[in-house]
């Protein structure tokens, strides 16, 4: 299963590299790779519903990506109950998404770029669920907003769509700011960005304060980091601002 697991994001993100350098060739045969690709994608994610639920989580360490003094941050996957209704969600609708546009989006000029931005915003958003630390989830999150700006900067050539897409851009920016902030803070707090590691620690720092506003007062630490994880979420969803 840690194969498969590990196969999930990675279908969808060699499909989008397969079709960006297949471009001149595929053309508007762009589907034929990236549909089997989502479509193996939601598959695999299917069967790890059901070995999660009768096996428990599985968590696959893949290799230390930085190890400097006390801090090591390794790349891993972690597949929970809640992890894999959410890798079941996304691969079916960004299948059904793309089965829509082989018809929507037949002979547009654009129609291979924008089948590899669709495989690339999918395997980066489950590359995002799936990661087990913070820094590796805040690499994909900045991955799905690039994607994000692409797809709806499709039609650059339309000034709405420009502006539409610029817009995103820096109100990703505004919530990115605040989601790493929280990453920062649960480093000073935990001294680790593991995050099942934070996960069964966070009861031992219930009553941390930060004094955010100096002599003035303080904050509980654990409300803070929730409050900057969350302005990051509203920005990425388009709430706030």
């Amino acid at each position: 299963m840690t194969l498969a697991c590990i196969a999930i994001p990675l279908l969808p993100l060699v499909a989008s590299v397969a079709i960006v350098l297949g471009g001149p060739w595929l053309k508007g045969r762009s589907h034929f790779v990236a549909l089997p690709a989502v479509c193996g994608a939601f598959a695999l994610s299917v069967a790890a519903l059901v070995h999660v639920v009768s096996s428990g989580p599985v968590r696959a360490p893949l290799f230390e990506w930085i190890d400097a003094g006390s801090f090591s941050v390794r790349i891993g996957l972690f597949v929970d109950r809640l992890t894999v209704v959410m890798l079941v969600m996304v691969t079916a609708v960004a299948g059904l998404v793309q089965a829509y546009s082989v018809r929507y989006m037949h002979g547009d000029d654009g129609y291979a770029r924008f089948f590899a931005c669709v495989s690339l915003f999918t395997g980066s958003m489950l590359m995002l669920v799936m990661s087990d630390n913070l820094l590796m989830l805040f690499v994909f999150w900045e991955a799905v907003g690039l994607c994000s700006f692409l797809l709806i900067g499709f039609t650059c050539e339309r000034k709405a769509a420009g502006d539409a897409a610029v817009k995103a851009f820096w109100v990703n920016r505004i919530g990115d700011a605040g989601f790493l902030l929280a990453i920062l803070l649960a480093w000073m707090t935990f001294g680790t960005l593991d995050s099942q590691t934070i996960v069964r620690e966070a009861g031992r720092h219930a009553g941390d304060t930060v004094a955010l506003f100096g002599r003035y007062g303080s904050v509980n630490t654990l409300t803070l980091i929730t409050l900057l994880f969350l302005c990051g979420a509203f920005a990425k969803s388009a709430q706030l601002p």
